[in-house]
């Protein structure tokens, strides 16, 4: 169900200053239904507990962008649009809120960095294309699995994996630098080593910029959906998973063992693991 609202403020100041400093995110909520996805706690502000059917849409969202970019206040920083919930998840499709977003980036020449896990952002190529001739722009796509049967499990929602090295590819022919994010990597259902280096051969044929990858959290509503959902689709993972999760993380020797294997990958197919060095080359330039 899409319930629309109205918004005071687009941008979100973050605790954090690098390697940017602000969100924006169009929706509360998220179509793409990630049983693993982290931001399911976010709903409990707006007292509702279901993440994936109750979308909140900001409607007014572009009009408050536009003052906030044009206050004397505004230093040009770069915005993280859709780092909490997918701009490009289905509700986009209805709203095409994006558009103007990005018509305003571009007035701006105010820098982006845009993640998805949609070939959605197809639809605005042009607008993401002429932005990034402009000032800094990052697309990233975030990719899994590349088991057909496996990622309709976990994130049914979600762009089809190889649609989404598509955007890459497509990407590459702009000036935007473009990334791959590997997260989370879920024990026992995505962390095997045939899966990833299949992503890395991928990721290194579309030339990205950079991999980043993350183990998977379980905290708060997340930790008790992901096991109700290991019960109903992956019942013989589900005490493994108690046992590895004693806490939010996995422990210390599984994370280890993780990314010494996902070093050895960079390695191989030279791979960067740094998400600021394209930052700190490109966005000078402007």
């Amino acid at each position: 169900m899409y319930k629309e609202i109205t918004i005071k403020n687009a941008l979100k100041k973050l605790r954090r200053k690098h390697p940017y400093s602000w969100d924006l995110n169009i929706y509360r909520g998220c179509g793409h239904r990630c049983n693993y996805c982290y931001a399911q706690y976010s709903h409990r502000f707006l007292k509702s507990s279901n993440f994936f059917d109750d979308i909140f849409v900001k409607f007014n969202i572009a009009d408050v962008l536009a003052k906030e970019l044009q206050s004397e206040h505004w230093k040009g920083d770069i915005v993280n649009i859709g780092g909490v919930t997918d701009s490009y998840q289905p509700a986009e499709k209805t709203y095409r809120l994006m558009p103007d977003i990005l018509k305003i980036m571009i007035e701006y020449k105010n820098p982006v960095i845009i993640s998805t896990k949609s070939d959605l952002i197809l639809r605005d190529f042009d607008l993401v294309d002429r932005l990034s001739g402009l000032n800094y722009v990052n697309v990233a796509a975030t990719v899994t699995t590349l088991d057909l049967d496996t990622k309709r499990k976990i994130e049914p929602g979600a762009a089809p994996p190889l649609n989404r090295f598509d955007v890459l590819r497509q990407f590459r022919k702009t000036n935007a630098s473009i990334g791959l994010h590997v997260m989370p990597i879920l024990p026992f259902l995505t962390d095997g080593e045939d899966n990833l280096d299949k992503i890395f051969v991928l990721a290194a044929e579309c030339l990205v910029d950079y991999v980043l990858t993350g183990t998977l959290y379980l905290r708060g509503p997340t930790r008790e959906h992901f096991f109700r959902f290991l019960k109903a689709e992956f019942p013989d993972l589900h005490e493994k998973y108690r046992l590895l999760y004693r806490t939010g993380g996995a422990d210390k020797r599984y994370k280890t063992k993780l990314y010494s294997k996902v070093s050895r990958l960079r390695e191989k197919y030279g791979l960067s693991g740094s998400y600021s060095q394209p930052i700190k080359e490109k966005f000078k330039r402007y």
